[in-house]
């Protein structure tokens, strides 16, 4: 009897398979009501004393001024996926505006160079935000902050509009057929939002710049032929086939198939990318609703086997 492989709740959400922007908001919003939810018990347990929240909880999640990294390396890692649940409702929409940009942003990136991009692409503008940050304090000068901790995926959503300008600066966002919105003015409104939200405090302009030089970066290593995220799926897909059953034939079928499906797409875009080309100049002439089902299907499937 072949009892198949065990799949998880997540997998049952429709479309989240083949979409990573899906995952990260899940994944940010998970961590937003976790961080929240330790806050409401430390402040029931301990009757409205909140200092084992701050000295135990948000100095191993936020990163720190650049004096205190040595003992706390691992927030380079952590920062860019939790924000401050205080106050409650301003943090909540923090947290709904930031998951707005990160769909608004992500979502282009995913349909023109895959789901495969869009994590490695997120996760890369974080660290290299937060190293930005850490750097730049290393310059003669005194910083004056306004807060300890840096939470909150502000690189990665920078790193992400970055991603999708450089991929395609003339895409509109069509709301009907004929009212639509330039990306680049949308990149222009978030950004200025970003700017101000940083109250002009350098080492965060900084880390806000490190997020969209990644962004930029890691569009043209792509369109150079690079694949800098393919070692996470390459781990991921390791880790799998490690602790999936050995009676389960098909699911070590199925990433066999992937496998030399990634393998065959290094030869599929040097015999097929005209027509790739016809259709994202389509796109940022006349938007993603123009496209045919047989052109959308072929975009879905170039980012499928990226």
């Amino acid at each position: 009897m072949n009892k198949g492989q065990k799949r998880s709740a997540l997998s049952y959400i429709p479309g989240l398979t083949n979409n990573s922007v899906l995952k990260l908001i899940i994944f940010c919003s998970t961590a937003y009501v976790m961080l929240s939810v330790s806050w409401a018990i430390i402040l029931i347990v301990y009757q409205g004393n909140l200092d084992n929240f701050h000295t135990y909880f948000l100095p191993n999640l936020g990163l720190p001024m650049l004096s205190g990294f040595k003992s706390h390396w691992w927030t380079l890692l952590t920062y860019g996926f939790f924000q401050f649940p205080l106050p409650f409702s301003t943090g909540l929409l923090e947290l709904v505006s930031n998951m707005v940009w990160l769909y608004c942003f992500g979502s282009v990136v995913q349909m023109l160079v895959g789901p495969r991009q869009v994590i490695p692409l997120f996760l890369y503008s974080l660290l290299s935000g937060g190293v930005f940050y850490l750097l730049v304090q290393l310059l003669p000068g005194e910083f004056q902050h306004s807060q300890a901790l840096i939470l909150g995926p502000r690189a990665g959503l920078i790193g992400m509009a970055a991603a999708a300008i450089t991929l395609t600066p003339k895409y509109r966002f069509y709301l009907t057929e004929t009212f639509s919105v330039p990306l680049l003015l949308v990149a222009g409104v978030f950004a200025v939002l970003m700017l101000i939200a940083t109250g002009f405090y350098l080492p965060v302009i900084f880390m806000l710049a490190g997020g969209g030089l990644m962004g930029f970066g890691y569009v043209k290593l792509l369109q150079a032929g690079y694949r800098p995220g393919q070692w996470m799926y390459t781990i991921t897909n390791k880790i799998e086939s490690l602790v999936t059953p050995a009676g389960d034939a098909s699911w070590q079928r199925y990433n066999k198939r992937t496998d030399v499906l990634n393998n065959l797409y290094e030869t599929k875009k040097s015999t097929a990318p005209k027509n790739i080309d016809d259709i994202l100049d389509k796109i940022n002439q006349k938007g993603y609703n123009s496209l045919t089902k047989e052109e959308r299907k072929a975009l879905m499937q170039a980012g499928k086997d990226d």
